[in-house]
């Protein structure tokens, strides 16, 4: 197999506040020729003769199939419409929807027509998607009818449903219009669109401060996705004959980049789920012999743990894979004994970041040998590094610092912010992720924590991923955040959000012990605060954020 050096040590220009020397990780897969001159729709669906009459898009509520033939003449029907209904090159549309084929076909419309997508979470508050129209500038929302509700205080913007529209709402069925005349579709065809233009507009999930647009342009996403599913050996193989699972939700940039734009890449057909629910994904996952699942902890947690899980045939399941948070050596171990068939592996990402850094080598078309808890390797056509937060000086192997990368696939920047996008990215390219990890000697990345996450406890850096992934291997906890928590005599200790597993007695006392039996003395849980449910981003990540406020406003008393 062809492999590449993966470190190299680079001599910096003098005058660098940092060492003379950076370490610099690689891929083990060779780099590639990316076509990310190509607007994104045209890379999608560049072997659209070989593929056309296959399956594109399934509709897992009622079953229904668009070819990839339909879904690409739908997509330039769209582009047309939108232009009709005057949403010009570079102005932004809204897509306020559940995983929908609509969401997929509006994306792609919007490409083609060189306008710029921004999701959002159908079920934010109406202040909360304000927000967020207001802030990226967006002149067209397409949504549900029972959205359309929370949008009445928003002025000047015109609102679409996919199914009945309320009074002075436009249908979707305007955009897919079939009779769209060729001139409309030559003008689509002949939108000048730059490398350089955006093309989609996530919010970042504000686990660190406020929600910011990302600028993610047409060459960042072909470059992202080209880094997973392209080449003789991808990192992601995923090829026509594939069932890949859209049950994540499409708002995130996870599901849009690698499940979405990489299923149309590879011309995989794509299940769309509207939401989870766990004897739909297991009946659905039988019935059209899903091959890929990409899933999140939460999910991975409940299928493992589900007595349904017997009754169905998942054996078509050739690789479970895993984002947005760390799934834990404990919880990969109790998932590969419940499905021997998959390839189990993980995926790292931030919305930044194009969003994919790194990708688990066992997903590759000539596999890897991989570690457990490992969060893949970086991506190919891109670099690494390893920081100390304190002095910016790049690491070696196996010390742990603030990961950065650098290549095409990064954000262009925040939307309307460059003070924040000069705080993430450096005058020499590197993105600063403010996550903590460190690659071991087989090129392997492994996440310790987020920057600001970490509890320092009489100045021991104290991880809370860690302290989780003990806490969820428990039989009696279903699920675990910890956070720090003021101390006058130590600045401050790790306390612990905990919810119970469905009959579980299980008290403070005993989970204390559980945990102070494996870890040092200033890795102990302090106090345990049993609640509901943990509150976390659509993605899967703990908002910790909330659970500090709590703790900062007195909780429990």
């Amino acid at each position: 197999m062809e492999v590449q050096i993966q470190t190299q040590i680079q001599t910096q220009a003098p005058g660098r506040t940092q060492s003379d020397e950076t370490i610099i990780y690689r891929s083990k897969l060779p780099d590639i020729d990316i076509p990310n001159h190509l607007p994104l729709h045209s890379y999608c669906f560049q072997n659209i003769s070989r593929i056309a009459d296959r399956p594109c898009l399934i509709n897992g509520s009622n079953g229904h199939i668009l070819t990839y033939g339909e879904v690409e003449r739908t997509a330039r029907s769209i582009g047309a419409g939108l232009n009709k209904l005057g949403v010009g090159q570079r102005d932004v549309i809204m897509l306020l929807l559940p995983n929908t084929p609509e969401f997929v076909l509006a994306f792609l419309g919007a490409s083609y027509r060189g306008a710029v997508s921004t999701a959002a979470n159908p079920f934010f508050t109406a202040a909360e998607i304000q927000k967020q129209v207001k802030a990226s500038g967006a002149k067209l929302i397409i949504t549900q009818a029972c959205h359309v509700d929370k949008l009445k205080d928003i002025p000047e913007v015109k609102i679409m449903c996919i199914d009945s529209p309320p009074d002075g709402c436009l249908h979707f069925s305007e955009l897919t219009d079939q009779s769209v005349q060729e001139e409309e579709l030559e003008f689509v065809d002949s939108v000048e669109i730059l490398p350089d233009d955006v093309v989609s507009l996530p919010y970042s999930s504000g686990t660190t401060g406020l929600p910011k647009g990302v600028m993610l342009t047409h060459k960042g996403l072909v470059t992202s996705v080209a880094q997973q599913v392209d080449g003789e050996n991808p990192n992601l193989y995923f090829h026509s004959e594939d069932v890949i699972l859209c049950m994540l939700p499409l708002f995130h940039i996870y599901t849009l980049n690698s499940i979405m734009l990489c299923s149309l890449r590879a011309g995989a057909a794509i299940l769309i789920m509207q939401k989870f629910e766990i004897n739909s994904l297991l009946r659905l996952t039988e019935r059209y012999k899903v091959t890929v699942a990409p899933v999140v902890p939460p999910i991975v947690l409940a299928m493992a743990k589900s007595p349904e899980i017997e009754k169905y045939n998942l054996s078509s399941i050739r690789i479970l894979k895993s984002g947005a948070a760390p799934l834990g050596k404990e919880l990969e171990d109790v998932v590969r004994a419940k499905f021997p068939n998959a390839t189990l592996g993980q995926g790292y990402g931030m919305t930044e970041a194009g969003p994919v850094l790194a990708m688990c080598l066992s997903f590759a078309k000539k596999p890897f040998e991989i570690k457990a808890g490992a969060c893949g390797t970086v991506v190919r056509n891109a670099e690494m590094k390893i920081i100390d937060p304190e002095s910016g000086a790049s690491l070696p192997r196996n010390k742990p610092g603030e990961i950065c990368i650098r290549g095409d696939q990064i954000m262009k920047g925040y939307l309307n912010d460059p003070e924040a996008t000069n705080r993430t990215i450096d005058k020499d390219g590197w993105l600063h992720t403010g996550d903590v990890g460190y690659i071991d000697d087989d090129e392997e990345l492994f996440i310790v924590d987020r920057l600001k996450e970490l509890i320092k406890y009489k100045g021991f850096q104290v991880a809370p991923a860690e302290l989780e992934a003990l806490l969820l291997y428990h039989s009696s906890i279903s699920d675990a955040a910890v956070v720090p928590m003021k101390d006058d005599g130590a600045g401050e200790v790790p306390v612990a959000f905990v919810v119970k597993s469905n009959g579980s007695q299980i008290s403070e006392d005993e989970i204390k012990q559980f945990v102070s039996k494996q870890v040092v003395f200033y890795k102990r849980i302090s106090r345990v605060f049993f609640v509901d449910a943990i509150p976390k981003a659509p993605s899967g990540k703990i908002l910790r954020k909330d659970l500090r406020a709590k703790l900062a406003a007195g909780y429990p008393n």
